[in-house]
């Protein structure tokens, strides 16, 4: 039987979740290189596994159908088919507490238009999202960024513009901030990540589709002795077991290769939970706002209509005078 599903948890984080799921996730970590790629693809894909033989299963993995076999085997299972059963199984329990908001989107979609249809994905990933976060560990990882020397903030391609958002939230805060891949490519972002060590902190943001290079960054990183906080989408993504604290962001879309929507809510979270950790940043929020105010236009407005009305009592008061 399938290790019951908490009913907040989304779908790949839920399967991940299971027995099932925590058996996979064993053999991505420590398995031989058949297996990780049997692994990987099983937890990626569950609802197609359902519904392939042992050679579509195979030619999908680029292994054999006796490779599946022993993979089955290894999880306890008597054969595929068994295996194949127990995914099934596992989705059903998964599925059943997303079921009525995916109808629900569905039914409202039928009369939309993409655009709103996309939104309403948006609704849900954000509903997602934020059914499996812990706001303990929100709060753990705004502690550690306070406390960090640097604070390293890393991201490839769309992931790069979450990056410097956070980049730019964090400033305010943070001791220092250094956006790894700001200005170039890998090799601008290994020659930041190179002093990086124990008192310092990377934040790791990547989504599908995963950037090849932020890999073996991170892991550098880890080795360094730096504390890592990967925002990514799945336990299944390769940065979740690179962190040392990790937040999910439901990114499953109908069109787009992912969804940025609850990366962004996770980082204004993230930020909301470290600006308000203790009364110093409180402090540093308003040194922060009084340094900018005379590049803001609302403000600008304001002191410019200030310093008209006292030039127009200056000159009265002269006129009167002379």
């Amino acid at each position: 039987m399938p290790h019951p599903v908490p009913p907040s948890a989304s779908p790949d984080i839920g399967f991940a979740e299971s027995s099932l799921g925590q058996s996979l996730l064993h053999v991505l970590a420590e398995g031989s290189a058949s297996n990780r790629a049997i692994a990987d693809y099983v937890l990626r894909n569950q609802v197609r596994v359902t519904a392939l033989g042992i050679e579509e299963l195979a030619e999908a993995c680029e292994v054999s159908t006796a490779t599946i076999s022993r993979f089955a085997r290894d999880l306890g299972f008597k054969n595929y088919a068994a295996m194949r059963g127990a995914v099934a199984e596992t989705l059903q329990s998964v599925l059943q507490p997303v079921e009525k908001l995916r109808s629900t989107i569905a039914r409202r979609a039928q009369a939309a238009s993409p655009a709103l249809e996309s939104l309403g994905y948006a609704e849900a990933a954000l509903t997602a999202t934020s059914r499996s976060l812990a706001g303990a560990d929100v709060d753990r990882i705004a502690a550690a960024l306070t406390k960090a020397r640097t604070v390293y903030v890393l991201g490839f391609g769309l992931s790069s513009f979450m990056a410097g958002t956070l980049a730019m939230h964090l400033q305010p805060f943070c001791q220092h901030v250094v956006e790894v891949a700001a200005s170039g490519g890998t090799e601008v972002a290994a020659s930041h990540l190179a002093t990086i060590g124990r008192k310092d902190v990377l934040v790791v943001i990547s989504l599908p589709r995963y950037t090849l290079d932020v890999v073996p960054l991170t892991r550098f990183a880890r080795d360094a002795g730096a504390t890592i906080v990967s925002i990514t989408d799945s336990p299944a993504s390769p940065l979740a077991e690179l962190g040392h604290h990790v937040l999910y962001a439901h990114s499953t879309h109908p069109v787009l290769p992912s969804s940025s929507t609850a990366v962004l809510a996770l980082i204004e979270a993230l930020v909301v939970s470290l600006m308000t950790s203790n009364k110093a940043n409180v402090a540093k929020a308003a040194r922060h706002t009084e340094a900018i105010a005379a590049y803001l236009y609302g403000e600008h407005q304001i002191r410019s209509s200030s310093t008209h009305k006292k030039e127009g009592v200056r000159r009265r008061r002269t006129v009167k005078q002379s």
